[in-house]
């Protein structure tokens, strides 16, 4: 384990970047939201990549980008980034299994899959490692995050249909000497973030960062013999180096290690049963290895090179069913940019090869031999953005994929910005998504034994065809009150859908492409209040339609709700060096897959919210105490429900009658006719608890 985390920690990344030379030496003041100075009249300057690929003022970008530092997920710490995307607005981290926590990443209302997830402008999480991987990459290495709603296909390809969340991590010269955040809850959870940095010789900066969390009490609140939360400890090494090449060109690599041992499950499980059919239980292994860098290349011309390679293993058994799969993720891109007059161009080639293999009929040929999965999408793509005059530019954009499956895939975009003034400032988007669909078994509702996965014909490419039209005002008062609101009014129109069906047969999930069309629809505003006396509110709120339009039918997505609010109100007391943070979200009623008619779980999830409170204090030298409480109200989906896990008593189906169709019939011992399912679930099911920290920096 040691020799692993010793070798896997070798050199490491900066994210890509197109203007790499003027992002690594900007000197701007980057003002990010909820990192506003009290000095509220300085110009608000932040700088973004993920919009058009290139370092630029957000203010000037045509393309709306929300930024989010450290300071604004501080104000509720959590160890990972999936926990701490809960308080932006328009993103729901949703769990999918009421017993191992696997989860996925929700914008606007779209499923997991339509997210992509980039670190440092790389697709380093997708297929296989959003499952368990998002859990592993710590907060501590975060720079910023950048997320763009909404399809971003054609510069950043497939995945990227919902929107991208691009995690910046830190470069090793903004980083301090060394670094610690230690936290603790009352349910024994605990994390420790280390970081430092070290000048290996001159013009080379290396910043290492460790993670370790773990949770090792079994919980069992609402009394099902079952574990609330999978038990965990995971353990996460990042290192990056970052070198000076002659006329300030970048080289920079970074590479990480994950590994996670979780189970859930049975109360009474333990190690002796994985596998067996005696006590349920779910254990997952996991190990991630990741590697990537950018490289500016010697030449005149501004040409930048992007890398990365994953590997990522899981060794899993739920219940007596055992998945034990492999993927390798190479990605590279090289592109150039040019600024020409009023033109500024952008082009590039990227490649990306994925290989999969398990041990499940999914890679199993014909003549019934072990056929790996083996997925080589190239591209090319090409972008202008052209300054009109002061106040008006307009950005168009074509890329062109090859998938060996479906063919040639075209998709343009366009976008215009009206800039009056910095202050207020309109933006129009517009453009074609496409996904290219990879149905990897981990589908853990097929895992758990309760359902089958059913692929029914050839499945397509999907389709989408979006606008959205984003207006930005800033308001200054002459007492340094600031105020910035934001409005987004968006758009997508799908065809060629893939929806998982789980109410035609409740024993399967059937994918299939819709015979119709899927609709997004939506109004999302945000909201941020900096007043000169120290209160800050930061609000956000959604409101969204996603259907499904199949035989003149028209329905509504499961697990998908009409509106989402989340807030961050936070209140400094100066003399006193202390800071109270009060963050919480809400999330209307959403449709929840039964096994049934008979099923008496309630069909749709009601009105809920979780809502924390944190107190710290920063009175001493390179010091910070923290805590507070999570889940003020105590909330947890069980509320109005018999049981969440259906026939959580007889895991294994034993006592269930299935009729020649193979449906499950009711008898007096099983009166609601259903199999075992813990793939009812919409909300975390952790309960209220306090929480203790302390961090330390040193520069």
């Amino acid at each position: 384990m040691k020799l692993k985390l010793f070798c896997l920690t070798a050199v490491l990344p900066l994210m890509f970047h197109t203007q790499t030379a003027s992002y690594d030496s900007l000197s701007v003041n980057t003002l990010i939201r909820d990192t506003i100075t009290e000095k509220v009249s300085s110009s608000i300057d932040e700088v973004v990549i993920s919009g058009t690929m290139k370092a630029v003022k957000r203010l000037e970008s045509p393309i709306p980008v929300e930024v989010y530092s450290p300071a604004f997920f501080r104000k509720n710490p959590t160890p990972n980034i999936f926990d701490a995307l809960q308080n932006v607005n328009g993103v729901r981290p949703q769990l999918n299994c009421n017993i191992c926590s696997t989860g996925d990443i929700h914008i606007n209302g779209l499923e997991g899959p339509y997210t992509m997830v980039l670190i440092d402008g790389m697709p380093m999480v997708s297929s296989l490692g959003t499952v368990y991987g998002l859990t592993g990459i710590p907060n501590s290495l975060v720079e910023r995050i950048e997320i763009v709603k909404g399809p971003a296909s054609s510069l950043y390809g497939s995945e990227a249909v919902g929107g991208i969340i691009n995690i910046i991590t830190k470069k090793a010269g903004n980083a301090p000497a060394f670094s610690a955040d230690v936290m603790s809850t009352t349910w024994a959870e605990n994390n420790i973030d280390l970081g430092f940095q070290i000048k290996a010789r001159p013009g080379t900066t290396l910043l290492t960062g460790i993670n370790y969390y773990s949770y090792k009490e079994v919980s069992d609140m609402n009394s099902d013999r079952f574990t609330d939360v999978p038990l965990q400890k995971r353990i996460s090494v990042f290192q990056k180096w970052n070198f000076r090449c002659p006329e300030n060109k970048l080289f920079s690599m970074a590479a990480r290690y994950m590994y996670e041992d979780r189970w859930g499950g049975d109360v009474r499980w333990n190690r002796s049963y994985r596998g067996g059919n005696e006590i349920y239980g779910e254990s997952i292994y996991t190990q991630r290895a990741e590697l990537f860098g950018a490289y500016q290349l010697p030449v005149r011309e501004s040409m930048n090179l992007a890398f990365s390679f994953v590997h990522h293993d899981q060794d899993s058994r739920y219940g007596t069913l055992s998945y034990i799969a492999n993927q390798k993720v190479a990605f590279g891109q090289l592109a150039w940019d040019r600024r020409l007059g009023k033109h500024d161009l952008l082009a590039g080639a990227a490649v990306r090869y994925t290989y999969y293999d398990d041990n499940t009929p999914a890679t199993v040929n014909h003549s019934n031999n072990n056929q790996p999965d083996k997925v080589l999408l190239p591209g090319i793509f090409v972008q202008d953005e052209i300054k009109l005059n002061d106040k008006h530019s307009v950005l168009g954009g074509l890329r062109f994929d090859y998938n060996q499956s479906h063919g040639s895939i075209f998709t343009p975009r366009f976008a215009y910005k009206w800039a009056p003034n910095d202050e207020n400032i309109l933006r129009f988007n517009a453009g074609t998504g496409f996904r290219v669909v990879n149905l990897f078994t981990e589908d853990h509702a097929a895992l758990t034994g309760s359902r089958d996965i059913l692929i029914l014909n050839g499945l397509k490419p999907e389709k989408s065809y979006n606008a959205n039209l984003n207006f930005t005002k800033k308001f200054y008062s002459e007492s340094g009150t600031f105020l910035g609101l934001e409005a987004t009014a968006f758009y997508t129109y799908f065809t060629n859908r893939i929806v998982p069906d789980y109410e035609t047969d409740v024993n399967k999930i059937i994918y299939d492409n819709l015979e119709g069309h899927a609709v997004s629809r939506g109004l999302s505003i945000n909201t941020d209040l900096n007043h000169h006396s120290g209160v800050k509110f930061i609000l956000g709120a959604t409101l969204m339609e996603n259907t499904l339009s199949e035989f003149g039918m028209r329905s509504h997505q499961l697990l998908t709700e009409n509106f989402t609010g989340t807030w961050a109100i936070s209140y400094k007391i100066r003399r006193a060096r202390l800071t109270l943070d009060y963050t919480g979200n809400v999330y209307s009623p959403m449709r929840l897959p039964l096994l049934g008619d008979l099923d008496p779980r309630k069909p749709t999830s009601p009105w809920w919210s979780i809502q924390n409170i944190q107190l710290s204090y920063d009175g001493l030298k390179n010091w910070e105490i923290y805590g507070g409480v999570k889940n003020l109200l105590n909330w947890t989906p069980n509320r109005g429900n018999p049981f969440l896990i259906a026939r959580n008593h007889d895991p294994f189906d034993q006592n269930v009658v299935f009729d020649p169709l193979g449906q499950a019939v009711a008898t007096p011992e099983n009166p609601y006719a259903l199999t075992f399912d813990p793939t009812y679930v919409y909300a975390p099911n952790q309960g209220i608890r306090g929480f203790l920290g302390v961090r330390f920096k040193l520069d």
